[in-house]
């Protein structure tokens, strides 16, 4: 593939390498702000999930180093009435129930130190000159509840006298707000008491913050088993799908998008339904979050309640098939019990079939995939069924839900029904249907020569694409159809991306002239650039954006949105900066069940990079890029030993069959 430089990148390049980071990366998905009295006042907030909870942290430090927290906790399977989309239970805790530990008969006061996260939030802080106390905050991986483990440390030379109140409490919903009536929220210590620490001893304590309904019996926490459990759960997620590159800020932000991703998988009477989280959006499927974005990655990685979820989320949305080609709602909601439509027809049957099709051929289990079919050419045939007279799909809006302008034919659904086109062909073949795979590669270029012709435009200067029809202003989509591999108007548009218009420094701009910006679009855009050749400009802007997320002011996840939202860390964000190394990166596109395209984009300066335990394609896939002399050296290492090594020369992707 011909290589192409954007040259406007220095201007943003510099302005991010001159900003010294807040964070230092100090492990294998490991990351620590250390404290001073010259650090001004500063806060930040993530999400960490379990199968039952999920939890908002509101973290940071005021004058004199003082610390703040704030927690939230939500319960996605406490339902409250009326029983829609951001019904979860949510519970902002009292602080005055969180116990203040007395040295010497005195209230300690908490200057913090350092504050890090591995998937795992601590916070250390000296509580005097001579004790210390260490805070690990950390949801259960499948119990509704939060944990704050401390331990107290004394680093001096005499005893010390300690005294830990317990402050234990709980309180209950009125029964009229909940689904299954009253529940019950309660702050539980375990460990209270007074203690006389001799020099260089430890004791320790701990906060949890669970609810319930009233039918179910209060549960004894262990904080130690289930601080070992989440460690557990974070520390495997390392092992497959393991970046190794010469950047450490990208092998790090990679794997911790691997945890967001995988850990908001929420353990629902439906089913496992991975929602996207932020404090509202839980026990709930959309077709966008879920189908499009999340869903194709969890084959790469392995993860069986992300795999599960995905055939739930499918099996789910299959259910809502209808001889009359009703759309099929946007998202299903509340534990499966209900559907919001509230947006019309956003492309959801694209978004789904596309998803679908990349899930099965990755995931490359026949029979599951037969499943999926239905589901699949179903979606297809109301796509058909929405074409115009110019051979494009009309859908009554796109993702944004009518924030931003879509008119009625737009280029998101259209770029999503040629990729659905062209990945259902592959699962055709690869289910013995070469008929019905010819058939859909003849549609899906009928409809990229109709793209071209309805979209293709001068947008403020570029030779890109309108949006819809009477769009004048650049849009951050338009690098969507780099990603589905149509490459008509790549120059123009990878100019207009990157150009004043549409690019900040935090991030990429909804609409040009507008201050909004959503990450799914950039992160869209990463990938594409990386498809359509751009490799170096397409690493730096791609490290310039982890820095940022990683190690800045917001840290260290892909986020939602701004101003809407607030920055969340909603989890598919973290499925398609995945998919930017495995898909866009690496250049892997699935074939066939063991059978894929690779064009690996090794940036200048990079001597190698891998992408090792790949889990895709049913086996366990080490690829290796290496730079020998004006070529690239692909070794691909399969489970069961064997070894191939192909050379190639950066023009047309290589075809690997697996052994």
């Amino acid at each position: 593939m011909k290589k192409f430089l954007l040259l406007p990148l220095c201007w943003f390049t510099l302005t991010c390498a001159a900003q010294q980071s807040r964070w230092k990366i100090t492990g294998n998905q490991a990351i620590e702000w250390k404290i001073n009295p010259a650090d001004t006042p500063h806060k930040d907030q993530l999400e960490m999930s379990g199968k039952q909870t999920s939890a908002i942290i509101t973290y940071g430090t005021g004058p004199q180093q003082r610390f703040f927290i704030k927690k939230q906790v939500i319960f996605p399977m406490l339902r409250t009435i009326p029983n829609k989309t951001q019904a979860s239970l949510k519970w902002t805790v009292d602080e005055k129930n969180t116990p203040v530990v007395a040295i010497n008969h005195t209230p300690a006061v908490e200057t913090v130190t350092a504050i890090g996260f591995n998937g795992i939030l601590t916070v250390h802080a000296n509580l005097s000159s001579d004790v210390t106390l260490t805070r690990h905050l950390f949801p259960s991986t499948d119990k509704a509840a939060l944990l704050e483990e401390c331990v107290l440390a004394n680093t001096g030379k005499s005893a010390i006298h300690i005294n830990i109140p317990n402050t234990t409490t709980s309180d209950s919903t009125q029964a009229e707000k909940g689904v299954y009536g009253v529940y019950i929220l309660s702050t539980t210590v375990y460990g209270a008491g007074t203690y006389d620490l001799q020099p260089g001893e430890i004791v320790k304590y701990a906060i949890v913050y669970s609810g319930r309904k009233t039918c179910d019996q209060p549960y004894a926490f262990s904080a130690g088993y289930e601080h070992q459990k989440r460690a557990a759960l974070a520390a495997g997620l390392t092992q497959n799908l393991v970046l190794e590159t010469p950047d450490p800020v990208l092998n790090n932000m990679f794997a911790f998008a691997k945890l967001r991703v995988t850990e908001s998988i929420y353990d629902t009477k439906g089913g496992l339904m991975h929602g996207p989280g932020g404090g509202a959006y839980y026990a709930a499927i959309w077709a966008n979050d879920q189908a499009e974005y999340a869903n194709p990655f969890f084959p790469f990685l392995g993860n069986i309640e992300g795999n599960e979820s995905a055939m739930n989320s499918f099996r789910w949305f299959a259910s809502y098939m209808n001889p009359e080609y009703k759309p099929i709602p946007s998202s299903i909601i509340s534990e499966g019990t209900g559907k919001w439509n509230g947006a019309g027809d956003r492309g959801d049957q694209a978004m789904i079939a596309y998803g679908a099709s990349r899930f099965a051929l990755a995931y490359a289990d026949p029979y599951e995939a037969k499943q999926l079919w239905p589901l699949i050419d179903w979606c297809l045939e109301f796509l058909r069924r929405k074409k115009t007279s110019e051979g494009v799909i009309q859908s009554d809006s796109d993702e944004l839900e009518g924030r931003f302008p879509a008119g009625k034919i737009n280029l998101s659904t259209n770029a999503l029904t040629y990729g659905a086109l062209i990945s259902a062909a592959d699962l055709a073949l690869a289910l013995h249907n070469p008929a019905k795979a010819k058939s859909l590669n003849a549609e899906a270029a009928a409809l990229q020569i109709s793209i071209e012709k309805y979209f293709g435009s001068n947008v403020q200067g570029y030779d890109t694409y309108r949006y819809f029809d009477g769009n004048d202003k650049l849009r951050a989509w338009i690098g969507i159809p780099l990603t589905m591999g149509i490459f008509d108007r790549k120059e123009g548009t990878l100019k207009a991306m990157y150009s004043p218009y549409l690019w900040t420094y935090n991030g990429m701009l909804t609409e040009a002239g507008s201050k909004t910006f959503w990450d799914r679009a950039l992160l869209y855009g990463l990938r594409g650039t990386f498809n359509a050749g751009a490799t170096d400009s397409a690493a730096r802007y791609l490290q310039d954006y982890s820095r940022k997320r990683l190690l800045g002011e917001h840290v260290p996840y892909a986020i939602e949105a701004w101003p809407e939202g607030d920055q969340r860390h909603l989890a598919a964000e973290s499925g398609l900066y995945c998919r930017i190394v495995t898909e866009g990166l690496f250049g892997i596109r699935v074939t066939g069940f063991n059978t894929f395209q690779c064009q690996p984009s090794l940036p200048q300066g990079w001597q190698k990079m891998a992408l090792r335990h790949i889990r895709a394609f049913n086996d366990d896939v080490d690829i290796t890029a290496e730079r020998k002399g004006k070529a690239v050296l692909i070794t691909v290492k399969q489970g069961n030993g064997k070894v191939q090594q192909l050379s190639w020369n950066g023009k047309q992707p290589v075809d690997i069959t697996l052994k």
